[in-house]
């Protein structure tokens, strides 16, 4: 497998190396620059080797004996959560965005068609929202949405509208423009909200009745929204814009300001929120893996936080330090004690694991970060493997996603898609 990098057809970037022993972020972000880091590079790792590896880590996504990547006769594919035996518009969606960024087309479409075929309804309340949950054959397990799929879907259309035009057999931008029109008409009818809470411009954890009620800071991808403002074309770049900001704001409020670690789920206000209906939303957990990585994407896309965003990089990794570089676990409280109780990943045993999704997101928030020590969390990660842990348990779909987007980000690989 061959990674298509896209520089002819994409935006020409190049990506930097600097041999200097210390940490600086840069000041700009590849939005204005359409410039990218390779910290990679920067650490002394030979270029074949990082697009070797990088390579690799798409292969064991997509096409290997751990593969989590389904072709489904002619057109059809599908991501699957295999340890949870079922196909999630997170994963759905996030492998639209990697295809985009691979410029994989044969993959990109077949995930959309199984993913409109399947998980979008068409008609009724949730008209344009996707089921966050379908078995492999497509019957859905769930009916409601996940706002974090609808984010990805949208901005990796938009991707996908920019790169490859919208006459090769699917409009990419009029399928974004439907989602985004269809959650803009919920105004609470039949317990189905809008994706975006109004009165606050922050994503919802769910866009119906009381999943409405509070956010998860992990959809919370700033950038995301400037591609939304500057070429979804649907009217709405201002409101866009102000949900950049106001997702910026919020981020500021949840994330503990002495560790570094942010909840599950919020309220709106960012206090941690308490679920009283046996979720375990409180404490720093799976779903919170995911925030460094949003803010190092954030920074490096639009560097519009950068001495907030300094600061919480090297907040959480020093944290992270302070708890052994190589012994980590991967669910805390906020404050940085530890749980009382663990979450269960699949069907194996509630266990604290020096997990992978975390040591990857936690090396590419290195990207914001002014110490000297992240370089050493970028080493570790990229020594880090995909494969069981000592207790049995593996994750192909979550350590491994979380993997291939960190190693893509500290690449300089995971990029804007600007038009033709």
């Amino acid at each position: 497998m061959k990674i298509r990098y896209l520089f002819s057809i994409l935006i020409l970037p190049f990506v930097l190396c600097s041999c200097n022993k210390e940490q600086k972020p840069w000041d700009k972000g590849a939005f204005e620059t359409r410039r990218y880091r390779n910290l990679f590079a920067e650490v002394g790792y030979p270029q074949q080797e990082i697009d070797a590896k990088l390579n690799q880590i798409f292969y064991n996504l997509f096409e290997g004996p751990d593969k989590i990547y389904f072709e489904v006769g002619d057109s059809l594919g599908y991501v699957s959560d295999i340890k949870n035996h079922d196909a999630r518009s997170e994963g759905m969606s996030y492998g639209m965005m990697i295809a985009v960024q691979f410029g994989r087309k044969d993959i990109f479409d077949r995930l959309w068609r199984w993913s409109q075929k399947y998980m979008q309804h068409h008609d009724g309340p949730m008209e344009g929202y996707f089921a966050w949950s379908c078995h492999t054959d497509g019957t859905r397990r769930a009916q409601g949405p996940a706002s974090d799929g609808e984010l990805y879907f949208i901005t990796a259309l938009i991707f996908a509208s920019n790169l490859w035009g919208n006459d090769t057999g699917i409009d990419y931008l009029k399928e974004a423009k439907y989602i985004l029109n269809c959650s803009m008409e919920k105004d609470g009818t039949d317990g189905v909200t809008n994706l975006i809470n109004l009165e606050h411009k922050l994503i919802t954890f769910v866009p119906t009745e009381w999943g409405a009620t509070f956010t998860d800071p992990s959809y919370h991808i700033p950038a995301f929204y400037e591609v939304w403002a500057r070429w979804a074309d649907d009217g709405r770049a201002d409101l866009w814009r102000e949900c950049a900001e106001k997702s910026r704001a919020y981020l500021h409020t949840t994330v503990h300001p002495v560790t570094g670690l942010n909840p599950d789920y919020s309220n709106y206000d960012g206090t941690p929120f308490k679920t009283p209906r046996g979720l375990v939303g409180e404490a720093f957990r799976f779903d919170s893996w995911r925030v460094p990585m949003n803010i190092a994407l954030d920074y490096s896309w639009s560097c519009a936080d950068k001495e907030w965003q300094q600061a919480y990089g090297n907040k959480i990794q020093d944290f992270l330090y302070q708890q052994g570089l190589t012994t980590f676990v991967d669910q805390y409280n906020i404050d940085g004690t530890m749980v009382a109780d663990t979450l269960r990943a699949g069907d194996y045993a509630k266990n604290l694991r020096h997990s992978l999704g975390l040591v990857a997101t936690s090396a590419a928030v290195s990207l914001v970060c002014t110490h000297s020590k992240s370089r050493e969390f970028i080493r570790q990660f990229w020594e880090a493997k995909n494969e069981p842990y000592a207790d049995g348990f593996f994750d192909a779909y979550f350590d491994g996603l979380l993997q291939l987007f960190s190693f893509m980000h500290l690449s300089g690989n995971y990029r804007v898609i600007l038009p033709r």
